[in-house]
């Protein structure tokens, strides 16, 4: 292809209404026409990475196989466009700043004066070029965080600005626009959008397309104002409603025949689409055989008065994935861990579901909460799936409880332990010390080796695998044997056979009961569901119909 084509997606009026959906929404349809994308998100945090952002705040941090510590809107783009992103698919207004700040050290300006504009908005476009030439792609979308008006996004729209001089014909923007319907009047407004449409005119851009999210379909008349006051053409107005799945947003654009006008606008000419793949799953998510009730059973879900379930996205997303894959419908509830420390009567209350996740997580609030979880599933049979933390935890109850050693522990919770099940990984020790936190942890793909015959290499179909590690703390080699001398097998193991990576009580004791150190959410797609969660959703299912 002679010119490169881009497409930037920017956000009006508020946050979370789904600029990241759209973005990877946007990406599936133009795949499905049969092109090379590849999508990037730019937050606009001074933090370099995501790894250090408050998880209660900012959402999951989803880690890339290389490593790299990202907003969770990066796991979107991986599940709708089923590919591999690195860190050149990622970028912060601190990462930029960073490496502009390296790059003058370096004397790589010449000695020239570095200033914000022009060469902030140059370095992310440096950026993006390097993103999309190391994939070659033929589109590259690119979502732009936070809303227009807003001072931290403005050099990166300073950058598309740039660009769009530059290359006329190979650059469009959309705009992600909330038009709300206020209960008390009862009508669609429009006005907050026209706002910010002249918002973003006043950065020099107009945008191309305007995505409008409400809780319904627009009408005729609210298309009608939108292209008369935003300078938008009628058809070019993408009516965004509330669904029921965010995997049906590809087949609603596509109503609008949104691949067809962008590539028109990008003079690129398109074969027919071919979206069978999503119309498949979404019959499997409309017409289910049934149901299964999952718990998650975790503590980042407050934020104030509200549950933030953008912790664990990835999590939920994984388990959905293997419901549609088994053609069930998931029933999910946020349990906090912390009530079953002050309330172990409430631990009764699990029998009312198929099966129980616990997720990954960091200190010591509402640990012993999760253990007594954990003990209280094992003992009576209920589907356990542990992921990172779930799992050492795992291990340390079944210390405490099968070994009969009381004060077991992980040295995350208790240093002075006199029985460190879990223990930290030794090079992780002088990060500690040296209070070197950001992107020092265990990170991205490591390979593991399965044992024959157990659930996982029977789920995975295979001997060897690689999955994402976001961690420090790993299982004390000097209680290994012992512990599966006790029962627990070491179903997953690395290489050099240091690392325990699975840990599973046999079909025969147990019907789900597995934990793994790495995080396999992060490589689950809609279309094809992560293995261990598939069969962790089968099991639940299974228990479900008795």
């Amino acid at each position: 292809m002679k010119n490169r084509k881009y497409i930037f997606v920017v956000g009006g009026v508020m946050s979370g209404v789904g600029k990241g959906i759209t973005t990877s929404a946007i990406g599936a349809i133009l795949q499905a026409r049969g092109f090379n994308v590849t999508a990037l998100k730019i937050d606009p945090y001074i933090n370099v990475d995501a790894g250090t952002m408050n998880p209660t705040e900012h959402g999951e941090v989803f880690v890339l196989d290389d490593g790299d510590e990202t907003d969770q809107d990066m796991g979107n783009y991986e599940r709708f466009l089923n590919i591999t992103l690195s860190r050149n698919n990622y970028m912060t207004t601190g990462r930029v700043y960073e490496s502009v700040i390296h790059r003058e050290r370096n004397l790589e300006y010449n000695g020239k004066c570095v200033q914000v504009v022009p060469h902030i908005p140059l370095e992310v476009l440096d950026r993006i070029e390097k993103a999309s030439n190391k994939v070659k792609s033929d589109i590259t979308v690119v979502e732009i965080g936070g809303t227009v008006g807003e001072y931290e996004n403005i050099l990166f729209l300073e950058a598309i600005r740039l660009l769009k001089i530059k290359k006329p014909e190979d650059v469009i923007t959309v705009m992600v626009s909330y038009l709300p319907i206020p209960s008390k009047i009862g009508e669609m407004k429009t006005k907050p959008t026209q706002h910010a449409v002249r918002t973003l005119n006043g950065t020099g851009i107009q945008p191309d397309f305007i995505i409008a999210r409400s809780e319904t379909f627009l009408d005729k008349r609210r298309k009608e104002k939108i292209a008369m006051f935003c300078n938008v053409p009628e058809r070019y107005v993408i009516s965004a409603p509330d669904i029921e799945s965010i995997y049906e947003v590809p087949i609603n654009f596509e109503r609008d025949d949104l691949s067809r006008l962008i590539l028109k606008k990008l003079g690129l000419s398109y074969k027919k689409t071919d979206l069978k793949k999503w119309y498949n799953l979404v019959e499997n998510i409309k017409n289910p055989k049934g149901k299964v009730k999952i718990g998650i059973v975790g503590k980042y879900f407050g934020t104030g008065d509200f549950v933030l379930s953008d912790a664990y996205i990835s999590v939920i997303e994984a388990v959905r994935h293997a419901c549609y894959k088994n053609k069930v419908k998931p029933e999910i509830d946020w349990i906090n861990s912390e009530s079953f420390e002050k309330e172990p009567e409430k631990l009764e209350e699990l029998k009312n579901y198929d099966g129980v996740i616990i997720p990954g997580g960091f200190g010591s609030r509402g640990i012993e909460g999760k253990i007594k979880v954990i003990e209280f599933l094992r003992t009576n049979k209920i589907p356990f799936f542990g992921l990172c933390y779930g799992m050492q935890l795992a291990v340390v109850e079944y210390a405490r409880n099968i070994l009969g050693l009381k004060d077991a522990n992980t040295t995350e919770i208790d240093r002075k332990t006199k029985n460190p099940v879990i223990d930290i990984i030794p090079e992780q020790k002088k990060n500690l010390e040296d209070k070197n936190y950001g992107a020092t942890m265990r990170l991205g793909a490591y390979p593991a080796v399965l044992k024959k015959g157990t659930i996982a290499q029977e789920a995975y179909g295979k001997n060897k695998i690689s999955e994402r590690h976001r961690h420090r703390w790993e299982v004390n080699p000097e209680y290994i044997s012992k512990l599966e001398k006790a029962g627990l097998i070491f179903s997953g193991i690395s290489p050099d056979r240091k690392l325990m990576e699975i840990t599973e009580l046999p079909k025969n004791i147990h019907p789900f009961f597995l934990g793994v150190q790495f995080h396999p959410e992060f490589k689950s797609n809609p279309i094809d569901s992560h293995p261990l969660f598939f069969e962790f959703v089968k099991a639940s299912y299974a228990r479900n119909k008795k």
